[in-house]
């Protein structure tokens, strides 16, 4: 069995209006056949107003066979028909998710930094699991840490994808990717910068690796 190297997971900012779809088209251009996954993350929007801000970035991944994926909300990932949906620890069950949103959905659960709330989600019908923070995040409040010793286990042990989130730049994603992570979740180092040359440089540390 072939590895498949590690892949981005691009998640928005909070701020998807303005020139942002413009930004997405170029960062997933950059990044053609290393980002693979994009995450639609808002918050305190009525599903009203988070759909009309959706609908054109959903265009734009499946123009490019990107997964869609919506934070937090079953309902609006099933209201946009969306790829998939990622749970925090208290957003919902992914049993829940997938008698919602049916068995092709993709369904992610974040796990901090836990060997046993990634098992239970894997046997709760997870896709992925999400582990971190690896490092301290500009995006959001870090409250809960993850070590590579979590990946390079869970790699070894168990079949279900994991997602490596949490401060991660091009700068220190290496020993992520090294430990086994299939994706790497990121958004401040695209987004606070230039995401092409964001995009390219990751694309650069895990052909790398």
């Amino acid at each position: 069995m072939t590895e498949t190297p590690c892949q981005l997971y691009l998640i928005s900012p909070l701020e998807t209006g303005g020139d942002f779809p413009k930004r997405l088209e170029r960062a997933l251009d950059a990044g053609k056949g290393v980002v693979t996954a994009f995450q639609f993350r808002v918050k305190g929007l009525d599903q009203h107003d988070a759909a009309a801000l959706a609908e054109p970035l959903q265009e734009i991944c499946a123009a490019r066979e990107v997964a869609f994926i919506v934070n937090d909300d079953i309902a609006l990932a099933k209201r946009l028909r969306a790829d998939g949906v990622h749970l925090g620890q208290g957003d919902g069950d992914p049993r829940e998710a997938r008698e919602e949103l049916g068995r092709d959905a993709q369904i992610g659960v974040t796990c901090h930094g836990s060997r046993h709330l990634a098992l239970e989600a894997g046997e709760a019908g997870a896709d992925y699991v999400a582990f971190g923070a690896f490092f301290p995040s500009t995006t959001k409040e870090t409250e809960h840490t993850a070590g590579t010793d979590l990946l390079e286990w869970w790699h070894e042990m168990v079949e279900i994808p994991s997602v490596a989130i949490g401060g991660i730049t091009p700068a220190n994603c290496r020993p992520l990717i090294e430990a086994g992570a299939d994706f790497l979740a990121v958004s401040g180092a695209v987004w606070s910068g230039d995401e092409v040359e964001a995009v390219q440089a990751f694309a650069e540390q895990i052909a790398a690796a």
